[in-house]
This record gives C-alpha cells, structure tokens and sequence, in this order.
C-alpha cells in the first residue's frame, strides 16, 4: 500500500479523482441518458421522423456538417428544420442508420454508424459516420457529422 505523507488527508466517500460516489453515480446516468437520446435521434433520422427531431433539438441548437457539401457547414436549429425535407426527399424509401458503438462523456456521446439506402434516382447510398452528440437538460444542443464526403459528392450531389 502507498504510504501518504503527513499532510496528506483521506475524504471517505472520494476517490483518487476528487468525485464523490454520488457525483460518480450522477455523471453515470447522464452519460446514459444521453446515450439513449442518441439512439433516439439515429432512431427518428431512420424513421424520417421530423416531428420527434424538432421537439428534441434545444433552442440553441446547432449542427455541423463536415466538407465542401452543398449541405456542409454549420447550421442553427431553423436551419437544420428547413432543410430536413431537402435531405429527406432524396431517400424516397428511407435511409436506415445502424449504430455500432457509442461512448459518452459528460454532455457528449460520440456515435460510430453506418447508413444504407436508395436515393430518389436509384443509386446505393452506403455511408459510414461518426457523430458527435452535445445535450443539455434532455435536449440535443450540437450534432456534428463527419463521413466520406467524396461519396456523398458523387451519389448525392452527383458531381
């Protein structure tokens, strides 16, 4: 066992980090809810739900597209509602998002996922991503998203 000097004071209930169990605790079921609410939103981008995306994006919303895509850059939350239907009509049949794994951190999950679909003039549009989720008090404040941008190009923008 490592001795501790003199000065040195041992809190019951802290570990080495300084938290207390319960800070632990509390910061563990963040981190889960948030998890699930990123599930939720990769759930409502496959359904095409832009009902339950509206309703769970704060009022300071932002989201940032990687690239020099049409649709790149960054956006707020009346941004990224109007455009919704743009993206969505380019997948008459849906697009079908499958998340492979998350980790969460505080407010922030990162999201590695695939998507698979047919766009409007019957291309296959097979993506892989990473997300960045940030939420606050339930809601989604910040959704970024990286991919293979010279696909999008060539599928979707058909350049």
């Amino acid at each position: 066992m490592p001795r501790r000097s003199a000065n040195s004071k041992r809190v019951a209930g802290s570990d080495p980090s300084g938290q207390s169990r319960r800070k632990r605790e509390s910061m563990g079921q963040l981190e889960e809810d948030n998890k699930k609410l990123a599930l939720a939103m990769v759930a409502a981008l496959s359904a095409a739900d832009e009902e339950w995306v509206a309703k769970n994006y704060a009022e300071d919303f932002q989201i940032w597209v990687t690239g020099s895509l049409p649709f790149s850059g960054t956006n707020d939350r009346a941004g990224a509602l109007a455009g919704m239907p743009a993206v969505l009509d380019l997948f008459p049949e849906g697009l079908e998002f499958t998340v492979h794994s998350m980790v969460a951190e505080g407010d922030s999950v990162a999201i590695e996922a695939t998507s698979s679909g047919k766009t409007v003039r019957g291309d296959q549009y097979s993506q892989e991503y990473h997300f960045l989720m940030r939420a606050r008090d339930g809601m989604i404040t910040m959704w970024k998203e990286y991919m293979d941008t010279e696909h999008a190009r060539q599928v979707l923008v058909g350049e």
